[in-house]
């Protein structure tokens, strides 16, 4: 997987106005704190917890992030660019389809559960515009039709298969190994399932 980037900043989405010199400071320090908390407790850690860590009142916090899906989205800013990259790779690598699908699936679940409970967040999050982190389910589909796209058109995939549908399938192995504490590596038989339902039987061998 792509190495982890620096902290996200309250000005990484085009459009958003620069925050006051404290104002960043108190929002970076609550994206710090998040980051610490979610990884301990899981996407539904306290946010009191975080307002704590971070020195800041929780009407700070809800200033920043009026909800927790504000704060998870802020979270998950430079998680974006190192899931793109990843699906880059995957193409770019060039290695067989089975293969290429095993590196993008596996890579895909480890952003998935990355935070305890975000992935099942995403799952519900899919087809629910009015979520702050609709969008980033969005560019997870692009990543994966980045993918399933390209097998699809050099003929290795079997006929009718959506990229939409085989996330959908890969979002909840990765919801069921996040709420199950089972590892990437134990979560692999059911990737492989997944992998023999859509490769054209040429390509399973």
């Amino acid at each position: 997987m792509v190495p982890v980037t620096p902290a996200e900043t309250a000005t990484a989405d085009e459009g958003v106005k620069p925050l006051r010199a404290d104002a960043q400071r108190n929002y970076d320090k609550l994206v710090a704190a998040a980051r610490e908390v979610f990884a301990e407790r899981g996407a539904e850690g306290s946010l009191d917890e975080i307002a704590k860590r971070a020195g800041v009142g929780p009407g700070t916090l809800y200033r920043h992030f009026p909800t927790r899906d504000d704060l998870i989205d802020a979270l998950m800013r430079d998680w974006s660019a190192r899931v793109l990259a990843d699906s880059e790779a995957a193409v770019e690598a060039d290695l067989p389809a089975r293969e290429t699908l095993e590196r993008w699936f596996t890579d895909l679940i480890k952003h998935l559960t990355l935070h305890r409970g975000a992935a099942a967040k995403l799952s519900a999050a899919f087809d629910d515009p009015s979520s702050p982190i609709y969008r980033k389910c969005q560019m997870l589909a692009d990543a994966n039709e980045r993918v399933v796209g390209h097998l699809t058109d050099t003929h290795e995939l079997r006929d009718n298969i959506e990229s939409r549908q085989v996330m959908r399938l890969v979002s909840g192995i990765a919801t069921v190994a996040d709420a199950s504490g089972i590892s990437t590596e134990e979560a692999a038989p059911m990737l492989g399932i997944v992998i023999d339902g859509i490769l054209r039987d040429s390509a399973t061998s």
